[in-house]
């Protein structure tokens, strides 16, 4: 392995060697854990995330992770919307039933 066993911080870069490393049969995953005092359950995730983006890169045209989270947030922000009105109208219709009920 190139890396040294005591890096503090894991960024993407370092993250994606190591998986690469592993996908090569350079390292196992118990070596790897050992060797940088990780959990197994830690580098194994990072392996899950990294195949979740690789569908979306290997797609003819890839979606930016910008335009992803936009258009969820959208999607969110309506369905919000559309929880409010649903609030509003469900408090309106409490008080005419209520003021009927007199």
């Amino acid at each position: 392995m190139t890396q040294e066993p005591d890096i503090k911080r894991w960024t993407a870069k370092r993250k994606a060697e190591l998986i690469k490393q592993i996908y090569r049969g350079q390292t196992t995953v118990p070596e790897a854990a050992r060797h940088y005092d990780l959990t197994q359950q830690e580098i194994e995730k990072w392996m899950d995330d990294a195949e979740a983006g690789m569908e979306n890169a290997l797609k003819a045209n890839p979606k930016d992770i910008a335009e992803q989270y936009e258009t969820q947030l959208r999607e969110l922000r309506k369905a919000y919307g559309e929880a409010m009105l649903e609030l509003k109208f469900r408090k309106k219709l409490q008080r005419h039933l209520d003021s009927t009920d007199d």
